[in-house]
């Protein structure tokens, strides 16, 4: 392997690497794709090797116990949270769980919330400012919503539900402050209190399995049903992965087209682009930078001697813009095919709400287009400063 005197902590970040990774994410691809970190875990950034990581479940494992024990406390409200949710585990729990989830999250199932979710956007577009954020009055507002709607939490009942996902999704970043890892706990705790007296009311009063994710998951399928606790936990993690990550998708789009006149005039003069302009933005600025992995045995990878036990980060921004896949990696095409991305993971714990993040964003971007046609960016931007996500905390914009 090619020595080299490149250096990315994750954990102490270089000056410039919140604000923009992407240079930082050439130079792991070109010098060091296989980059050991001082805590002693292994940060990972070819496409190949994630895909290969990805695909074995025997080698690396998704099993975060060991991780998470020191980071958040043995027992704490994070921990349990965490190391029960569908993400971070390994068979058969995670076989069990997503087997359930999935018969809830069915492509008919999926189809029936499209009118909703147009709907929704249409009504959050006819009440825009004409000098508004399209984070905080549009981008957010979205995935709350149609989740909302999903496990059928009443409108008035909604208002938490962001702070609560951005306190926990923020307790995953590499190094926290004790603010933020309270903040996580009381989170968890707090939406734990919500989803136990909210799963109370639909055993007493269930509602249609067709539409109501709850009801079904309450229900389980042929093969079983969820225990109380991952029942409560994994209704957190729908939340969170459908949120913060489908905001950013949305709000990343609307700042590439703003960014990117001639793929925006593209896009204008062909509507029927939109299905591979967001996978487009999946790719060029994937609203989940990160994944993480752990070795299951010894391996080698890149050369390295990897020993069993050692914390794989998982370099998604970096892999999605790998020169030995993508042709001009930086360049932004929404006519880009093929595109392998790996925004969404992949293997067997490839993201299950998939098809419901395409959609949403396919119809919030379109529609957004359609109505706003002439919109623009203001000075104000301010990224989300995230490691691991990658968005927009605000994105002022005149329409």
């Amino acid at each position: 392997m090619t020595t080299t005197t490149f250096a990315l902590d994750l954990n102490a970040p270089p000056k410039g690497f919140v604000a923009d990774p992407f240079p930082f994410y050439d130079q792991l691809l070109a010098e060091t794709p296989v980059l050991p970190q001082p805590d002693g875990s292994v940060l990972l950034s070819s496409h190949a090797d994630l895909e290969a990581v990805y695909k074995d479940t025997t080698r690396f494992i998704s099993d975060k116990r060991a991780a998470f024990r020191p980071k958040f406390g043995d027992g704490t409200p994070l921990f349990e949270h965490h190391t029960t949710s569908l993400v971070f585990n390994d068979p058969p729990l995670h076989t069990r769980v997503r087997r359930i989830m999935t018969s809830a999250l069915t492509p008919r199932a999926i189809q029936r919330m499209e009118p909703g979710l147009i709907e929704t956007v249409d009504h959050l577009l006819g009440g825009l400012a004409t000098h508004c954020d399209l984070i905080e009055d549009f981008a957010s507002v979205i995935p709350i919503q149609i989740i909302g709607n999903l496990l059928d939490v009443p409108m008035e009942e909604r208002g938490p539900l962001r702070n609560w996902s951005l306190a926990i999704l923020g307790a995953l970043e590499p190094r926290l402050t004790e603010t933020q890892l309270a903040a996580g706990h009381r989170a968890v705790t707090e939406f734990k209190d919500y989803l136990s007296q909210l799963i109370a009311r639909r055993r007493a009063e269930p509602g249609d399995p067709e539409t109501d994710v709850l009801t079904r998951l309450i229900g389980g399928d042929g093969e079983g049903q969820l225990s109380e606790i991952e029942l409560i936990q994994n209704c957190i993690f729908i939340l969170n992965a459908g949120h913060e990550t489908t905001t950013n998708l949305i709000g990343n789009g609307l700042a590439l087209l703003n960014d990117y006149p001639e793929e925006r005039a593209k896009l204008q003069a062909d509507p029927a682009l939109i299905n591979s302009a967001v996978e487009e933005m999946l790719r060029f600025r994937s609203p989940n930078q990160f994944g993480n992995r752990e070795t299951a045995e010894a391996v080698d990878i890149g050369g390295m001697r990897i020993e069993k036990g050692v914390n794989l980060h998982l370099c998604i921004g970096a892999a999605n813009r790998d020169p030995k896949v993508f042709h001009d990696p930086q360049r932004f095409d929404i006519t880009r095919k093929p595109n392998r991305h790996l925004a969404f993971a992949g293997g067997p714990h490839v993201c299950v709400g998939l098809t419901l993040a395409r959609m949403e964003g396919r119809i919030a971007l379109s529609r957004f287009l359609a109505r706003y046609p002439d919109y623009c960016l203001e000075k104000g931007r301010v990224n989300g400063g995230r490691i691991r996500f990658r968005g927009y905390a605000k994105l002022p914009a005149c329409l």
